[in-house]
């Protein structure tokens, strides 16, 4: 029975999943009377003060007929265009500098949204924590299925950098629901650095697309990749490991 209180205490578990059963319009009164609880950030990345003071500024200064869903609708179109100029890359390389200029829209489109709804006082919590991450899945898809038919990356490095990205970001919104802690970066290093990296690497690509590693020649983003795959496989079996004996310890079983 404690361990029945603390549950109906925590938000109310077994009443939500009664009244599932027995009458959903019900349900539906119970949850609008719970709002979502909006979880806390944690952004600790190298660019974060910076950036957190650029958007600040370019949401005071963006005009009222914009409103988020314009700026997450720019950041996701903005990805699929990297995507498509990757892909045209390999037929020209001002593919890479279009993806350079996409890449940058998508930063302010993605990084904006949010900032904007905050200081406009008009934010919509669960709306925009789903859709948001929604569009980040698709537009990585976009991204790395554009990486993958430009020639500077093999197909199977494009697919293990999807795969590792999205596995990280289902353990970042499991922590999320279950810590009430939304983490947008990782040891200094979130999506912002991300951008800068593979922009750098798109300039890079026009001097050295080939790089030698003990002798053998090997593409750079082939090299860049593996790291990255290495490097995001890393953190997600520290985070992971971290966060389930940081449960284990809080979700003590009552007797």
């Amino acid at each position: 029975m404690a361990g029945a209180r603390s549950q109906t205490a925590a938000g109310l578990p077994l009443m939500t999943q009664f009244c599932e059963q027995v009458n959903p319009r019900l349900l539906v009164e119970i949850r609008r009377s719970n709002p979502f609880a909006e979880a806390r950030r944690l952004q600790e990345s190298w660019v974060a003060c910076i950036e957190k003071k650029a958007l600040l500024r370019l949401a005071d200064q963006t005009p009222p007929w914009i409103g988020p869903d314009h700026l997450t609708a720019l950041g996701f179109a903005a990805q699929i265009g990297a995507g498509v100029s990757y892909a045209l890359s390999s037929r020209s390389h001002l593919g890479l500098l279009a993806v350079i200029v996409f890449l940058a829209l998508n930063w302010l489109g993605d990084s904006l949204d949010g900032t904007l709804a905050r200081v406009r006082q008009t934010p919509r919590p669960r709306y925009g924590f789903y859709v948001d991450h929604m569009v980040d899945s698709f537009g990585a898809l976009a991204l790395m299925s554009g990486l993958a038919f430009s020639g500077y990356m093999h197909p199977w490095i494009a697919m293990g950098l999807l795969a590792a990205f999205l596995l990280l970001s289902i353990q970042s919104y499991l922590a999320t629901h279950a810590l009430g802690e939304f983490r947008l970066s990782f040891w200094k290093f979130g999506p912002t650095e991300l951008r800068i990296l593979l922009a750098v690497g798109n300039l890079a690509l026009f001097w050295k697309p080939i790089v030698l590693v003990f002798g053998v020649r090997y593409r750079l983003f082939d090299v860049g990749g593996a790291i990255g795959i290495v490097g995001m496989a890393v953190v997600l079996i520290f985070f992971t490991i971290e966060n389930t004996i940081r449960l284990y310890r809080e979700d003590r079983i009552v007797s």
